[in-house]
């Protein structure tokens, strides 16, 4: 039985349409809000205590189900909720994709071409979708399926029939992406890691909302988002970001679904990060008002082009 879909219904499979068509879901009423049990470890003494108090606090009545993964090497500070929850990745997976590249270039003892460098800064940059699709395409889902091997991403299972943005992503395999591109490692070269967040540090000032909010002007700032909107769950609105200065070296991944709006996740993730933030960096009233290196936008907006609008 075939059905028509409008055209208001075609709506792509990533943060900014993935390449693949899915049911534009009108905004849903969230799931209640169950009390988060957030865990967290830290050499630094009363640090974990008041990560899981703050965190705890700012996610005290938020709807929606919430991921939440910190790790900052220099306290060997931990924070981990619902680690394994699998969630649609939408556009986080991305910051996959160009490591797969980087790590596919490397085995052949290669450059990026200037077109992969093209492709690459588009896609990571602007989250562009287009740019996405022909990437996962030339990789193939093997050469992908070999990187997550690699990385010890097992948790990780690509979308099929090239619908990337469908990809299960976890809060423990983001994390350890990320600390794969934040410190020396076999899989990614020194290199490789070094484009990767230089890409991921000039992303297009509407995306820049998310795990950067609250970070003070002395932490440098990488970051790469997600939003998606399905007939199930709502919004998926993920970010993840890594964050180095001040004497920290720290990495966050926030991961939701079940919002009603995109914003509200927004929201969401936010008010985790800016927790994060003031507790591994407090800042004194002087530094906190000074200008911030990585400004979140105060009105998140998709790539063009964009999905509907669900308020």
């Amino acid at each position: 039985m075939t059905h028509r879909i409008s055209r208001r219904a075609r709506v792509l499979a990533a943060g900014l349409g993935a390449g693949v068509i899915v049911p534009f879901a009108a905004a849903a009423a969230p799931a209640a809000a169950a009390t988060p049990q957030v865990s967290c470890t830290s050499n630094k003494a009363g640090l974990a205590t008041k990560l899981q108090n703050d965190i705890t606090t700012a996610l005290r009545g938020r709807a929606g189900t919430v991921a939440v993964g910190l790790y900052d090497r220099s306290t060997k500070t931990t924070c981990t909720l619902r680690s394994s929850t699998a969630y649609d990745s939408a556009s986080v997976v991305k910051a996959t994709v160009l490591a797969t590249l980087l790590w596919d270039a490397k085995k052949h003892n290669r450059y990026l071409t200037t077109r992969e460098q093209s492709l690459a800064t588009a896609m990571i940059t602007q989250s562009d979708n287009n740019a996405t699709s022909t990437l996962w395409k030339q990789l193939g889902v093997t050469k992908v399926k070999g990187f997550l091997a690699a990385a010890g991403m097992t948790q990780t299972k690509p979308g099929a029939n090239n619908y990337w943005g469908l990809t299960q992503i976890t809060v423990r395999d983001e994390q350890k992406l990320l600390a794969l591109l934040t410190a020396k490692n076999s899989v990614l070269s020194d290199n490789s890691r070094a484009y990767e967040l230089k890409l991921m540090g000039k992303v297009i000032s509407s995306q820049r909302w998310g795990t950067p909010a609250g970070a003070p002007s002395s932490v440098a700032v990488h970051v790469k988002n997600g939003w998606l909107s399905r007939a199930t769950h709502g919004w998926r609105v993920h970010s993840i970001g890594t964050f180095n200065g001040a004497g920290h070296d720290y990495m966050i991944t926030v991961l939701t679904q079940d919002n009603s709006t995109m914003q509200y996740g927004v929201n969401t993730i936010q008010a985790v990060a800016k927790a994060i933030h003031k507790d591994l960096v407090p800042t004194t009233s002087t530094t906190s008002a000074s200008v911030l290196r990585y400004v979140p936008t105060t009105n998140p907006q998709e790539a063009i082009p964009a999905v509907p609008s669900a308020g």
